[in-house]
């Protein structure tokens, strides 16, 4: 607590990625040093040599941070012995079985034991069930003989990034902070109020837990509820977009969400089933969170079956057709492409027959993924010759720098899952809404 009042505390950050270099820099601008600790060498040299690994993140903010002495990074965890308080900002994937997988956080803090000493505070920032802290961390780290909250002290703060959002970041969103002791409180939220400009401490890990996940629950299920009524609205032949957009108008009582082709990114599709399997253990079904699963997991497959409808009205099979796939990114404007229902859609596709393809500006070629092996694609130039050879375009990533007015003006057919051709002139071009 002293250190972290005279500023000359050190924070190591385990997990270089959308969570950790944010969250890095945000101390760093705190003057705070950080030594950020990655598995991945070539991160860990990018970082420290060029600057972020991350689109949204600028590269000169990581630089400046580097040449200041306030930001390093490593591979070798045995530096944690250096640092007053250690973040684990690691991954959080769901099984084959749809179960939590915890191996990151169980290596990550493992891979702390030999290095732990008396007085340092450990944050777990990973998504999770409510119970990980106390039952899964604290036995790992207690193995290295310091107690919490004797010797050690320790906490939970669910990370809140959004990439891609220009209107918030790090500093400025609020920081959920909870422990199951008054020491580590404290000292938890000392250590973000160096970082962020408001600290919400709660009463303890597994409240803290539980929060973020009901902050992902809440978008899942209304999206959930908005894809199923663009389902009603295709039968009713009526515009869900206008309905939600004249919905919104009323001020109270009313959020917008928007539907799409399935959920995408490393939370919202993973998320709220750590919670379903953890109330199996109290005997309680969570039906809304099932249901809301079962309908956004549904969408891709609705996706392939609206290019279908659209060939045929053209008089033309699925089979033997080019299909190109426009964004593979889960999000608008990010380069991660985790989880995105692009996959999903391009997996369909291939399966009954298509020719498919994709162009994303900002993912030029798709990375190695575990669930999708047979993806092994380039990224095409949106040429009008290459417009013009697609049988049907399927928007699935509404990135700002694609130019859809060409896209509608060239390609023959267009199945858009996000409704940003409401506005363009299609000329010649067949637009189908999905």
């Amino acid at each position: 607590m002293e250190k972290l009042k005279r500023g000359d505390a050190i924070v190591g950050i385990v997990g270089l990625g959308y969570v950790g270099i944010p969250l890095s820099l945000a101390f760093a601008r705190g003057g705070l040093r950080v030594i950020g600790f990655d598995v991945d060498a070539a991160k860990v040299e990018k970082l420290v040599t060029s600057g972020s690994c991350l689109r949204h993140v600028p590269p000169e903010q990581v630089a400046n941070a580097v040449a200041a002495g306030l930001l390093a990074a490593t591979t070798r965890t045995a530096v944690a012995r250096e640092c007053d308080a250690v973040i684990i900002c690691v991954p959080t994937p769901l099984s084959k079985a749809r179960e939590p997988d915890l191996s990151a956080v169980t290596a990550a803090a493992g891979s702390l034991v030999p290095h732990l000493r008396d007085g340092q505070l450990i944050v777990l920032e990973s998504t999770t069930y409510p119970g990980t802290t106390a039952e899964v961390v604290r036995p790992i780290l207690e193995r290295s003989g310091l107690r919490v909250p004797q010797d050690l002290l320790l906490a939970f703060s669910p990370e809140r990034e959004d990439p891609g959002n220009g209107r918030y970041e790090t500093r400025t969103i609020p920081k959920i902070v909870g422990a199951d002791d008054p020491r580590s409180r404290a000292a938890a939220e000392a250590l973000y109020g160096r970082a962020v400009d408001r600290v919400v401490p709660v009463s303890s890990t597994r409240v803290a837990e539980l929060t973020k996940l009901l902050e992902n629950i809440f978008r899942s299920v209304n999206i959930a509820l908005v894809n199923e009524l663009k389902l009603l609205c295709e039968r009713m032949e009526l515009d869900v977009f206008e309905v939600i957009d004249a919905a919104a108008t009323k001020p109270f009582g009313f959020m917008p969400f928007y539907p799409g082709p399935g959920l995408g990114g490393h939370c919202v599709p993973i998320d709220p089933f750590y919670l379903t399997w953890k109330a199996r253990e109290y005997g309680f079904a969570t039906r809304f969170i099932e249901l809301a699963g079962e309908i956004n997991t549904a969408m891709p497959a609705r996706v392939v079956e609206r290019v279908s409808e659209a060939l045929n009205a053209c008089k033309k099979p699925l089979q033997g057709s080019r299909v190109c796939v426009l964004g593979v990114a889960y999000k608008k404007d990010v380069d991660d492409p985790r989880e995105s229902p692009a996959f999903p859609i391009m997996e369909q596709l291939q399966r009954r027959g298509a020719l498919v393809t994709y162009h994303d500006p900002l993912i030029p070629t798709l990375p190695p993924m575990r669930h999708h092996p047979g993806l092994r694609l380039d990224s095409q130039p949106l040429t009008e010759e290459f417009l013009r050879a697609q049988d049907c375009v399927v928007i699935v990533t509404d990135h700002s720098n694609i130019e859809f007015d060409r896209v509608v003006r060239f390609a023959p057919v267009v199945v858009d899952t996000r409704n940003v051709t409401a506005n363009l002139e299609p000329g010649s071009c067949r637009i189908h809404k999905a």
